[in-house]
């Protein structure tokens, strides 16, 4: 007999905790902000070099190698904040190029387009 109620003590506290488990709420995912926490004092594309591998990196998924016959890449600044980056036409050679913009401060793709 104090088997059978030991058991059911203990059956009814596991289910008391289980129900309890049940309706706590969860904690929500918070949605990342729009706009990073920590931004590097050059922003996160400081230098050509970087902007080139972001370059590199967005055209092949979309161009495939063939846009590695356009090396050797230029890349300039314009004004304070947008890394232009393009492709070479070898000479002799008619068509257009692979073109860029980057956002030096956070590294953004503003624009991805290859010429004609």
């Amino acid at each position: 007999m104090k088997q059978h109620v030991f058991l059911s003590l203990v059956t009814a506290v596991l289910l008391a905790a289980s129900s309890t488990n049940a309706q706590t709420p969860k904690a929500k995912l918070q949605e990342p902000s729009a706009s990073p926490s920590f931004i590097p004092a050059g922003g996160f594309v400081p230098d050509a070099a970087t902007a080139i591998r972001i370059a590199e990196a967005v055209w092949l998924p979309i161009y495939g190698k063939k846009v590695l016959t356009e090396k050797p890449y230029t890349a300039r600044l314009i004004g304070k904040g947008v890394w232009v980056v393009e492709g070479s036409l070898r000479e002799g050679r008619d068509g257009g190029v692979a073109y860029i913009e980057i956002s030096k401060r956070d590294g953004r793709i503003l624009e991805v387009i290859h010429g004609k």
